[in-house]
């Protein structure tokens, strides 16, 4: 049956500028083979729903109308990829406004900084202001991406694993779904990453809109840490807070 938009799919693919060189990929060995390994990333294939923007938009309207199993290579320029460099979001920032980021570190051209929540990469400093472009990095680039569409995803757990480690990279946090509810025990941790923290709404959102169930719970489980004294007697618990989305 020919993939459609809405539909939950595997894929795994790897990416390349036009001379040939690996920007991206979900294959660990083509990642260590070209200096792109990132031990903390999560390799084996990404789960996506086909329409919903979770990879560039060429690739995404590729998988439309390809049946499971399909390979292919696809070239796509910047307007579907990453975007044309866009010269107004090159701008001018005073380094006092990025003094806490850089602690001691003097700026130099290339280095990232993220400015209103924006990241950016120093292209030269003039004075006590630095030129920034917040453009993507890959902006402008005509890239080719070599994809497989492994399977479609049916299941509903196996659907609400797949995206959630889309976006935290962790494919086996704790889940419980029923008829009215999807509960997922998301670990201390996570309170402290800003991508999350922004990410969580449109997370919530997606998995309610695309399972069909009404109501999603975020609890965040935080242990017991016992004192440190001989004498201490008291038994492990587990407290537990909960963000509701419905």
């Amino acid at each position: 049956m020919a993939i459609e938009k809405g539909d939950f799919i595997k894929i795994t693919y790897t990416g390349k500028f036009e001379d040939g060189q690996v920007f991206d990929t979900t294959d660990e060995e083509i990642a260590k083979a070209n200096g792109i390994f990132n031990p903390r990333g999560m390799y084996g294939g990404d789960v996506v729903i086909v329409g919903a923007g979770h990879t560039i938009k060429g690739l995404d309207e590729d998988f439309i109308g390809k049946e499971v199993g399909y390979s292919g290579s696809l070239v796509i320029p910047p307007e579907k990829a990453f975007g044309v460099h866009n010269p107004a979001l090159v701008e001018s920032i005073s380094i006092a406004k990025v003094a806490a980021q850089l602690k001691d570190t003097r700026p130099y051209p290339g280095m990232e900084i993220e400015v209103d929540g924006r990241k950016g990469v120093v292209l030269k400093i003039i004075g006590r202001r630095l030129r920034v472009d917040f453009n993507h990095s890959l902006a402008g680039k005509t890239v080719t991406y070599e994809y497989t569409i492994e399977k479609k995803i049916d299941d509903t757990m196996e659907k609400a694993r797949g995206l959630l480690a889309l976006y935290t990279g962790n494919p086996d946090l704790d889940i419980e779904i029923t008829p009215e509810l999807i509960r997922i025990v998301i670990p201390i941790e996570f309170s402290f990453n800003q991508r999350w923290l922004i990410s969580k709404g449109r997370i919530a959102q997606e998995l309610i809109d695309n399972l069909g169930i009404p109501n999603l719970e975020f609890v965040e489980k935080y242990p017991y840490v016992p004192k440190k004294k001989e004498d201490e007697t008291e038994e492990p618990a587990v407290s537990e807070e909960s963000d509701s989305e419905e």
